[in-house]
Parts: structure tokens; sequence; C-alpha cells
């Protein structure tokens, strides 16, 4: 009997979200962590949230950069 592996999953083309990483101050970073835990959400996702809010009141009338 033929041992089968299981088949991969091909991703036609997904689009790749570019990482950063960022070196926060220790207590910049405990705030951001007491805010991720009373939202009960990650860091990353307060981080995102935040950049997404700086972006937008950057660009209030122009919308954002291609």
């Amino acid at each position: 009997m033929a041992v089968t592996r299981p088949k991969r999953v091909l991703r036609a083309k997904q689009a790749v979200a570019p990482r950063a990483s960022v070196t926060f101050p220790p207590d910049l970073y405990q705030t951001l962590e007491a805010i991720a835990k009373s939202k009960k959400v990650s860091v990353a996702w307060v981080v995102r949230e935040a950049a997404e809010k700086y972006v937008a009141d950057q660009w209030p009338l122009l919308g954002r950069p291609e």
C-alpha cells in the first residue's frame, strides 16, 4: 500500500503583505500591550490600526497615495 502525501494548496498570486520591524521605547510598548489586552487583540493589530488612522489624518482630502 502506497503512502499518499497531502496535496499542497497552490495559491493564485496572493498579495503578500509587507512586514516591518519596529523598536519601541519600553514605556510605549507597555502602553500598547495594555491597550491590546483591554481590546482583546494583538499589539500588531493596535499598531496597524494606529498607522491607518495616522495615514488617514495625513491625507484627508487627497485619499491615500498610490
